[in-house]
């Protein structure tokens, strides 16, 4: 069952909570639901994956890269 919650936060907050759902094709209730359940030191989330590794999975959604741009990515960081 899903109960509404009522948060007052700053506005720049919530604008810049916004952005990072957007960016990680999530909506700011899923972001919040997924840092309390964190809490209670269910380090791992309902996919399998530590948080971290959660909030990053979707980031290159809707990109195009190829294995050049992968190697150009590592002869940079590596050379």
């Amino acid at each position: 069952m899903n109960t509404k919650l009522t948060l007052r936060l700053d506005d720049s907050l919530i604008d810049r909570a916004k952005h990072a759902a957007e960016k990680r094709g999530k909506s700011v209730s899923q972001m919040v639901s997924e840092f309390f359940d964190s809490l209670e030191g269910g380090a791992q989330t309902k996919s399998g994956y530590p948080p971290i590794t959660s909030a990053l999975l979707g980031a290159i959604r809707g990109k195009s890269l190829s294995k050049d741009d992968y190697r150009r990515h590592l002869r940079d960081k590596y050379l």
